[in-house]
C-alpha cells in the first residue's frame, strides 16, 4: 500500500495517475476561459502572464498560442519537466513554491482551477496572495478561479468509481474541519494506492479578508467560465479578480 508522506499536493500531483484520473478534463471550455478573460483584462499585447500552480502547462502554451510572454510555475518537478518540452522565446516553465513571491512582474497572475487552499500552514495562503502582489506591475490583475464552496458542499456526491484507462478510481467526498476532502483508493501496476485531496472550504468573505490582509483590492467576480455574474448558491466557480 502507497501512501503520502509529503503535502498531499506534491505526492499525488507528481503521480502519473492524477493526471489518469482527470484526463477528460473539458479544455475547449478551459480554452474558451483564456479567451473571455484576457479579453476582459485587455491585457497588452505580447503582454507577460504568471500560471501560477500550470501543472503540466497546457493553458500555459495555449496564452502564447494568443501571443502572451507566459510563464509557467508549479511545485511539480514532473509536472515543470514534462511542460519544458513545449518550451520557446516566449515560453518558460519553472519549479517554484507559489506561496513565495516570483523574481519578476507581471501584466497578469493567473491561479487557475482551484489551485489554492491546499497547504496545511494556512499562513501560506495569506503569503501566496502577498506574493501575487508582488508580482503584478503597476497595471497588473491577479485572478483567482476557485470553486464555489457552498455550490459544492450543496451538491456533494459521497462516493462513486470513476473508471479511466482500466482502472478502477474509488472516490469518497466529505466536509471536515473547513476542508473538502477526496479520498481516492485504486489498484495500479500491481499496487494499492491511497491518496487524499484536501482543500480550505474558502467562501467569498475568507477571500475578502485574505485579500484586505494582503492589501490588495477585489475588483470584480464571476460565477463562471463565461464570466456570468456570481451567485452565492448557484454559481460553479468563483473567479476573483484583484489588484
Amino acid at each position: 500500500m502507497t501512501k503520502p508522506t509529503k503535502q498531499w499536493y506534491a505526492s499525488w500531483f507528481d503521480t502519473p495517475y492524477y493526471h489518469i484520473l482527470y484526463k477528460d478534463r473539458d479544455y475547449t471550455e478551459a480554452q474558451n476561459f483564456m479567451d473571455n478573460l484576457t479579453n476582459y483584462l485587455n491585457l497588452p499585447e505580447h503582454g507577460k502572464i504568471l500560471d501560477l500552480a500550470c501543472g503540466k502547462g497546457r493553458h500555459s502554451v495555449y496564452l502564447n498560442s494568443l501571443g502572451y510572454n507566459v510563464t509557467g510555475a508549479d511545485l511539480s518537478e514532473q509536472s515543470i519537466a514534462h511542460a519544458q518540452q513545449f518550451e520557446n522565446e516566449t515560453l518558460r516553465f519553472k519549479v517554484h513554491d507559489m506561496s513565495t513571491p516570483f523574481p519578476d512582474t507581471f501584466d497578469a497572475v493567473f491561479n487557475l482551477f482551484t489551485s489554492f487552499g491546499y497547504f496545511e500552514d494556512e499562513a501560506c495562503n495569506l503569503k501566496t496572495i502577498a506574493s501575487i502582489k508582488q508580482e503584478l506591475n503597476a497595471f497588473g490583475f491577479g485572478v483567482i478561479d476557485f470553486m464555489n464552496t457552498n455550490y459544492i458542499i450543496k451538491n456533494l456526491i459521497p462516493e462513486d468509481v470513476k473508471t479511466v484507462e482500466g482502472i478502477d478510481f474509488h472516490q469518497k467526498r466529505s466536509v471536515k474541519e473547513g476542508y473538502i476532502i477526496k479520498d481516492i483508493s485504486f489498484e495500479a501496476d500491481g499496487e494499492h494506492f491511497e491518496f487524499q485531496e484536501r482543500v480550505k472550504a474558502f467562501t467569498l468573505q475568507d477571500f475578502e479578508i485574505l485579500f484586505e490582509k494582503a492589501g490588495v483590492h477585489l475588483l470584480d467576480v464571476f460565477g463562471d467560465y463565461k464570466l456570468h455574474k456570481y451567485h452565492t448558491d448557484t454559481s460553479e466557480r468563483m473567479i476573483m479578480i484583484f489588484k
